[in-house]
């Protein structure tokens, strides 16, 4: 079996389920409430992460995000985690993870703009399935909208260390829905866009009460949290 790297079929031709949703599948109810999409602001704080491209920034700015404090509060850990790519206002873009290309644009393909709707990585969710905590870090290779070609790498084990889902639900109003040590499989999401490499983390979780007051199908709540951010 050859080792090489091997492509994903690109998105517009792939549906892809994550396992959370597919979790889900036994709380229809909770599936339906994936509508319900927010994000909140935290305050940014440094983390160090060993990165390169061929532009140097003299002042680059990375940041890891400080998860909700129900992170903490109520863990949930996670042993596998799902993994998709989303590239906007990039030239070739490229990212290397677990052995194989998740995004493998050829070298003179430009992503289109991200899309109008502020929120729009709430609906980010699968990719490849089931990875084991942790790959090496992702390589990423891209040109920047001034034509500026960049390398760098990203340490999602690192970013994720504690390896503990984000979310925001606590404990009074979270459904059982699981058993022993490992609470379920994230979607993490990474986006570059432009000069900036975001990482996300978010999944599926069962509630009590209706996160919609008045919408019975919205007894779960699903939120992708922006985690780090680096603008090379």
């Amino acid at each position: 079996m050859s080792n090489e790297p091997q492509a994903p079929e690109k998105d517009g031709n792939v549906t892809y389920y994550s396992a959370s949703e597919q979790q889900m599948r036994t709380y229809p109810a909770a599936r339906k409430a994936l509508s319900l999409r927010r994000i909140l602001p935290w305050a940014f704080a440094p983390i160090f992460l060993i990165t390169g491209c061929h532009a140097m920034d003299n002042s680059p700015a990375t940041s890891q995000i400080k998860p909700p404090a129900l992170t903490k509060e109520v863990p949930l850990r996670f042993a596998r985690h799902n993994f998709g790519v989303h590239c906007y206002n990039v030239t070739g873009c490229t990212v290397l993870y677990n052995g194989r290309y998740q995004r493998n644009d050829a070298s003179d393909e430009v992503s289109r703009p991200p899309p109008s709707d502020p929120d729009y990585a709430q609906a980010w969710m699968g990719g490849e399935l089931g990875i084991r905590n942790f790959p090496p870090p992702a390589q990423v290779r891209w040109k920047s909208l001034d034509g500026v070609a960049h390398e760098a790498q990203v340490d999602i084990g690192a970013i994720f260390k504690d390896e503990l889902i984000w979310h925001k639900v606590p404990k009074s109003d979270m459904r059982p829905f699981f058993k022993g040590p490992v609470a379920g499989t994230p979607d993490i999401s990474m986006e570059v866009n432009d000069r900036t490499i975001n990482v996300y983390i978010g999944m599926t979780v069962p509630t009590l009460t209706e996160q919609i007051p008045g919408n019975k199908y919205s007894y779960g709540r699903h939120d992708n949290f922006l985690a780090w951010t680096h603008t090379y």
